[in-house]
């Protein structure tokens, strides 16, 4: 990122059409943004990710990703690209890696990657991505106040906008409770590891969602992740002060977050 926060709530006019990629420890997905309502051209693409996971292969990648993307642009395209990595970003370096090889540790991914696609690339972690998608053109449009958006898969994404303003890195999903790493216990993989009923789950999230409430008193709460399809089985099941609802830009929300953080470039 190019600096502490990002705002979110002005998107420039004109803009018309930029590029968004998410890169996951699986899949790289990316696809042609329409700035003005946040919806993905000709639908979003995705390749493998290099097995290695290493940023030159990664970037090789992404290379071709942009070239297929290319011909399918409907107007003029901005040749900045936003670029979602699950990592924390802090000033385009990344200081972790998740599924990914450790050579990206402290590694200048936005410098990086400038060089090797030869455009204007700016970098954001993937659960802010996916945070700033849902607030600027999903549920937490016009939302005001704190609103904090988690993305339940592998392990626990998190973001949590202030006013319009993003505040980076805010990695929920280490929180320690009962002694173990949150994440460990209530994103979507360990329910389904641990063969939880949507009972029990819903015991496990509404203990995590309580003590982050406690600490940070959100005025919404956002469900995002693949397990947002299936939030009828537990949201009913929550009690919390605020609203809890489900995502609704689903599984382009990281693309989407993406192409718009390289509107602050």
């Amino acid at each position: 990122m190019t600096r502490p926060s990002t705002a979110i709530t002005d998107v420039p006019s004109g803009l018309g059409f930029r590029i968004g990629i998410d890169v996951g420890g699986t899949w790289i997905k990316g696809a042609i943004i329409s700035m003005s309502n946040g919806t993905p051209v000709s639908g979003v693409r995705q390749l493998r990710t290099p097995t290695s996971g290493r940023p030159d292969a990664v970037a090789d990648t992404l290379s071709q990703l942009i070239d297929e993307l290319g011909s399918e642009s409907p107007g003029q395209t901005d040749p900045a690209v936003g670029v979602a990595i699950p990592s924390i970003v802090q000033h385009g370096v990344a200081r972790s890696a998740a599924n990914m090889d450790d050579s990206w540790i402290g590694l200048d991914v936005q410098a990086y990657l400038r060089e090797r696609l030869g455009r204007p690339v700016c970098v954001v972690n993937d659960a802010d991505a996916a945070g700033m998608a849902e607030t600027h053109y999903g549920v937490g449009k016009d939302k005001h106040g704190v609103v904090l958006v988690l993305t339940l898969g592998t392990g626990i994404g998190s973001a949590l906008i202030v006013d319009g303003k993003l505040v980076p890195n805010f990695e929920l999903g280490h929180l320690e409770i009962d002694g173990y790493k949150a994440e460990s216990r209530a994103s979507a993989i360990a329910r389904e590891n641990e063969g939880l009923s949507w009972v029990e789950y819903a015991d496990r999230l509404q203990q995590y969602l309580s003590h982050v409430e406690f600490l940070f008193s959100p005025d919404l709460i956002i469900i995002g992740g693949g397990i947002s399809a299936c939030s009828n089985e537990y949201l009913p099941r929550l009690s919390l002060r605020a609203p809890v609802i489900p995502a609704s830009l689903e599984n382009s929300a990281g693309v989407v977050g993406a192409a718009l953080q390289a509107t602050t470039s």
